[in-house]
Formats: C-alpha cells, structure tokens, sequence
C-alpha cells in the first residue's frame, strides 16, 4: 500500500500562506520584511542608546496603563483609613489615599510604581546621551536635522511628562515643586495671572491633579508616540550614518543585516535593560510618599529636591542673585524669575536650532553619512564641552544647600562660586577642549606621516641615533588620514552688488570655524583608498538580487546571511 508521507499543514499555517500571498496587506508587510533582510546597519556602541530609550518608554508605558486602574487622579479630601498607621485619620487628597493603597494594599503595587519612577528617571539620561553622541559626531546634518529636531522635542516631551507624573501623588515633596512652579507662572508679565489660573484651575492647589493627570496620561504619550514615529520614518527613509574606516564611504553601509542579526541584537538587550529596571525596582526604594506625608499648601519641606532631570531649572533660579527687580509700567518685574526664564529658554533653542545655524553657517547643502571624529571638529566639540559645563553649573547649582551643608560650607560663598563658575566655566571648558582636539590631531598627523614609536634605537653609519617606527597598516591611515576638511566660504555680494552685514558676519563667523583643522599633511598614499577598501570584509554577504514580485521576496531560501555585509 502506498503511504503518502506529507506532513499535513496546521490551519494557522494555511491561513498564514492565504494572508501572505493573497492578500494586499500581506504582500506589502511580505515585500516590507524581505527589504528588512537586504537592509545593513551599522554596528556601533553608541547606537545602544537608543535601544534604552525604546525599552524605558515601554516599561512607561505597560506600567503607566496598569497604574491608571488603582490611581485616582482627585484633590478631594478625604480621610486615610489605610494600613499605614501613622497617617490613619488625617486627611488626604485623594489621590494621595490611591497612591497609598497602591503602595500598602495591592500586590505588587509598590513595585510597579517604583518600576515606572526608575524607568522616567532613566528616559531623560538616555535622550540626553543620544543627543551628545549625535552632535559630536555631526549626525544631525543633512538629512537628518529633522531628525535631530525630533530628538530635542521628544525630550522636552519626557521632562514635561516626568514634571507632571512627579505631582500626581500629591505627597509634601511634590506639593513644594508645584508651589514653585505656581510662582514662576505667576512671575511672567501680563500674562503670568492667566496662565497660573488657567494650569492649576484657580487658586493653587485648586484641581492641578485633575489638569496634570490629563497631560500625563493624554498629551505626553501621544506626541512621544508621534516623535517616536517620526524619528522611525527619518531613520527608515536615510541610510544609517557609521563611523570612517576602510571599505566605508558616503555611498554606501557596512555593517550587519537588520534582520535577524541586528534585530535580535537589540532585542536582546532591550531585555537585558527591562532586568535591570525590574531589579532596580525590586531592591532599590524611591519616592517614599509615606515619609513625606501629604501635601499642604501651607507647609513646606526643608532640603527638597526635584528629580534630576528638572535640577538644572532649579539651579538658575537659585544662582540669580537677590534684589533684581525694576519698575516699568506701573508693575515690579522680578529678575530673579524673569532672567533664568530667558536664560533657559536660549539655551534650550539654541540647541534645537544648532544644526541650522551651523548649515547657514558653512552653506553646507550635501548629505552626511560618514560620521565625524570629534577631534576633528575642534571647534564644535568646544562649544558641546562648553555647553555641558552650562548646563553641569545649573544642575550642580539646585543642590547648593545641600552641599554647603555636607561640606560645612557657608550657602553664600557656594552660590557665588557657582555663580562665577556659570560664566567662566563655559569659556574654560571651550578653549581647553579645543586645545585638546587640536592636539590630538597632531598625534593623528604624526601616526600618519612617521607611524608608531617601537622603542628601537638604531645608530646610522654616520653615528646619528634614531628611532624605528613601524608604519600604519593601510586601514588604520586610511581612518586617520581620509576625511575631509571643507573650507569656510567667503563672503559673497547679493545680486545687487551690495555685502550685507549679515553675510560679512557669517563669513568671519566661518572662518573662526574652520580654523581648527590641521592638514594631516600624509603622503598622497596615506589619502588614496587603501587595496580591498571597497571590498567586502572577509565572510560577507552579497547583497541578494531584488526579488522578482512581493511573493518571491516573501520565500525564505534557507540561506543565513553572515553577520557583516556591505551595501
């Protein structure tokens, strides 16, 4: 008899193949996957960061929706009747008597709020270091400014959703956060009174639970989604910048496939991040509401402090010395509020909007995808140094007091140093940086054109004693020696004949520039493109011709691409 020795396909496999090939929708995720095996990324350290990122917000967001059933977002008072005895019949909002149910009552509850507080605490740190890697290595020129835009909002984004998810417990710590904020609002001119009583619902505290309860968990989330989206796109739309080395230049990616290498890479560690998070959650106390007890517009708390991403606002207002005040109008304007508002909001444009000016500034109308050395760019690695000790001062500056008492320092001569440091530091950090990266590149220059110290020391015939070096290998002068240097752009009369002030101040500001480049001053061998430069590494993977029609790409051959390719 003759046995038919087929093995029976399952239904959910039959469907899968009917969805696949059948169906428009599963054609084009069939034809989007295959694209995914064929696409390289380049692998790098930094681009962990924003596996970070993306496994923080997630936690947010499972740990968020789950804290939405027990939270009650109400500044009605009631009486707490919880099994924390201590606070047993004072009265509470309730939000606070939720937050504490949540923490005392419900399985697992204080873990997961803990789980939520540790992963906003790390989103900023995470967004910040993309943000520095991306400026350093100029990744934020063309195309991706827009990009680069993304990152900077969706940042601003997680600071105001972490400032709104910090009051929701409505315990002392955070009602003395929303009293400053109150009076901040309150300092802007003409408009201030509006607003405040717009944000906080009346007089404070009034129903600010209710508004930012709205904000947490309604607007944040959206636009995170929708930056995250647009940075998806951008990433998806330009090839991935990488790093110069042999074998890589602006056409085309060396790197590994997405699919399934680089995929599973990510994966895996944004697992091992999820771990650390839920570890950290487990064994590590944070916002100990129950100490603090709740919130009181009357009372405030001795050595507060705010969460570390928002230390650098309270910092400014801290380091604006007393009595800056003026009349005009028939209103008091308060400096001491009013300057560290200016102070912030052009320090924080000036960021976004740094990848514009730099393009005004050198004309630059090119893509980028081979990524600066920061060294090479000494001048715009000064101003990143520079910026940072900015905002270090600021951030350093919200625990003045709690440094002058540690130390045994007097308030007053902490915030004057502070003060000093906020205007010399900057200004320090940026000329020794650029010393620094101009130095360096005369060590690159003298790799290139002498090669490495051996030690050895040979006498000549003539009695002279020198020291052998042993040359760089081809891929190593290539990576020191190939980039480029692009000159500044002089200044260029309008069609009318006439040189505007604008375009004189442009062309000096260039000029200073790029003034901070040293010609490695190689061999013409030591900038030609070493042998074998464009070919593939050993072991790697021929791009697969396209595929014929969506259903062919769809097939799997069996055949495992390696882990390095170039495209």
């Amino acid at each position: 008899m003759r046995v038919d020795r087929r093995r029976t396909r399952s239904f959910s496999e039959i469907a899968s193949e009917y969805l696949r090939e059948r169906t428009a929708p599963g054609r084009a995720f069939a034809a989007f996957r295959a694209e995914l095996r064929t696409r390289v990324v380049p692998v790098h350290w930094t681009n962990l960061f924003g596996v970070i990122t993306v496994a923080s917000i997630a936690v947010l967001f499972v740990t968020g929706v789950i804290l939405m059933f027990v939270y009650v977002p109400s500044s009605e008072p009631v009486i707490y009747k919880g099994d924390f005895a201590p606070l047993v019949g004072i009265e509470v909002s309730r939000a606070f008597d939720s937050v504490m149910r949540l923490s005392f009552d419900v399985p697992g509850g204080l873990m997961l709020r803990q789980l939520h507080h540790w992963a906003a605490l790390l989103v900023p740190a995470s967004i910040m270091l993309q943000l520095l890697v991306s400026f350093f290595t100029g990744a934020f020129r063309r195309p991706r400014r827009g990009s680069w835009l993304a990152l900077f909002l969706l940042l601003i984004a997680v600071l105001a959703g972490g400032w709104s998810g910090y009051a929701l417990p409505d315990d002392a710590l955070s009602g003395t956060g929303l009293r400053i904020v109150h009076g901040i609002v309150h300092s802007i001119p003409f408009v201030g009174t509006w607003i405040a009583s717009f944000l906080f619902g009346g007089e404070f505290p009034s129903t600010i639970i209710e508004n930012l309860n709205l904000i947490h968990v309604a607007i944040v989330p959206v636009v995170v989604l929708l930056l995250i989206a647009l940075r998806a796109r951008s990433a998806y739309k330009n090839k991935p910048p990488q790093f110069a080395a042999g074998g890589r230049e602006e056409g085309n990616v060396v790197g590994m496939p997405m699919l399934p290498h680089a995929a599973v890479r990510s994966g895996g560690f944004f697992a091992i991040v999820v771990g650390v998070l839920v570890l950290m959650a487990s064994a590590v106390q944070i916002s100990p509401l129950w100490t603090y007890g709740p919130a009181d517009p009357g009372t405030v708390s001795a050595g507060s402090q705010p969460d570390w991403y928002t230390g650098f606002l309270d910092g400014a207002l801290r380091l604006v010395p007393p009595g800056w005040e003026f009349v005009l109008f028939e209103r008091t304007f308060t400096l001491a509020l009013l300057a560290p508002l200016v102070v912030i909001g052009v320090f924080l444009l000036t960021v976004a909007v740094y990848p514009f000016l730099e393009g005004w500034l050198s004309k630059d109308k090119s893509d980028h995808h081979i990524l600066d050395r920061p060294r090479n760019t000494a001048t715009r690695t000064g101003i990143g140094v520079a910026g940072m000790t900015f905002y270090g001062v600021l951030w350093l500056a919200a625990s003045a007091d709690v440094m002058a008492f540690v130390l045994q320092l007097s308030f007053e001569s902490v915030i004057v140093t502070l003060q000093v440091t906020l205007f010399a530091g900057p200004v320090l950090a940026f000329i020794l940086t650029r010393r620094i990266c101009l130095a360096l590149q005369k060590k690159d220059r003298d790799l290139v054109l002498h090669g490495y110290e051996t030690g050895r020391i040979v006498r000549l015939p003539g009695g002279e004693f020198v020291e052998v070096h042993q040359p760089l290998e081809a891929q190593e002068r290539w990576r020191l020696a190939a980039h480029t240097h692009p000159d500044a752009i002089e200044a260029r009369p309008s069609e009318a004949g006439r040189l505007s002030v604008l375009e004189r101040t442009r062309s000096a500001l260039a000029a200073k520039f790029y003034a901070d480049r040293i010609d490695k001053g190689a061999p013409e061998s030591a900038h030609e493109e070493p042998e074998g430069a464009h070919q593939e590494p050993e072991g790697a993977h021929e791009e697969p011709d396209p595929a014929p029609n969506a259903t062919a790409a769809a097939v799997d051959t069996g055949t495992r691409p390696q882990p390095t390719m170039v495209r």
